[in-house]
């Protein structure tokens, strides 16, 4: 249906928004709208310079044979310390910090407040690797992961620490905890082929053995690790059971009993 451009402009980027990272024709776009494809490459122009004016992304155009356009999050420096400056605030809460050196913050990733825009910079950490799968454990993990995966327009697998019959069939694998203890993880054989490029997604890392065993079990289906990003970091032990990674935020003063959230550098 032929409109107002406005409406036009509106609803070509609510379905930008609504799929991110997935391309769309312009041709259907054109048709859609009973417009000439010109002009809708000049409406996704013009899509493209406000969604990079909020600093959450912008467009990305193939100029090949499909001609086609994806919304790509990117979401600029600014805008992500100033959302996890937000979540500072919140964690610092004395209140928060846990025994055993832990801090509450359950309920900020099950919010989707947050965990929509906590996705968004996550995937804006790592939008150069190209991953085919984004891999979590449950359960903590899951709320960033599912929209770090949605920020990239691919699938989730979830590492889970026990089989359930309605996975189906599974592969198991063994790791070390800092505690010396040997825990089991399962992976079910249809949430990951052989060959993908794998994004390693958690919530929080103090040794380092949870995400070692994403590792052991990428390498067990023969998928290769295109990164690893955790939400907070824990600055003790200083030495972790996985090499590389990227984070968000950080945990001081674990060992001194004075915590505190801080950015991660």
């Amino acid at each position: 249906m032929k409109g107002q451009r406005t409406e036009r402009l509106i609803r070509t980027a609510a379905r930008f928004l609504t799929c991110p990272s997935k391309q769309l024709s312009l041709t259907s776009l054109a048709e859609d709208f009973l417009v000439s494809k010109t002009v809708i490459s000049d409406d996704v122009a013009i899509i493209d310079e406000a969604l990079s004016r909020e600093g959450m992304g912008g467009i990305s155009v193939d100029r090949g044979r499909t001609g086609g356009a994806s919304f790509v999050p990117r979401m600029a420096a600014g805008v992500k310390d100033t959302l996890l400056k937000e979540i500072m605030d919140l964690l610092n809460c004395e209140d928060r910090f846990l025994p055993g050196g832990l801090v509450y913050y359950s309920d900020i990733l099950f919010n989707p407040h947050y965990a929509l825009r906590l996705g968004y910079a996550m995937a804006s950490l790592f939008s150069e690797t190209r991953p085919d799968v984004v891999m979590t454990s449950e359960v903590k993990g899951i709320p960033l992961a599912i929209f770090t995966a949605h920020a990239m327009g691919i699938p989730l697998a979830v590492c889970r620490f026990r089989n359930r019959a309605s996975d189906g069939s599974a592969v198991t694998v063994h790791y070390p905890t800092k505690n010396g203890d040997v825990k089991a993880m399962y992976m079910g054989t249809k949430q990951l082929g052989k060959g993908k490029r794998v994004l390693i997604v958690d919530d929080f890392m103090r040794g380092g053995s949870t995400a070692a065993g994403m590792l052991l079990v990428a390498k067990e289906f023969g998928a290769e690790v295109a990164g690893t990003g955790i939400f907070m970091v824990s600055s003790d032990p200083e030495v972790k059971a996985v090499s590389s990674y990227k984070a968000l935020l950080r945990l001081d003063g674990v060992e001194k009993r004075q915590p505190k959230v801080a950015l991660w550098e």
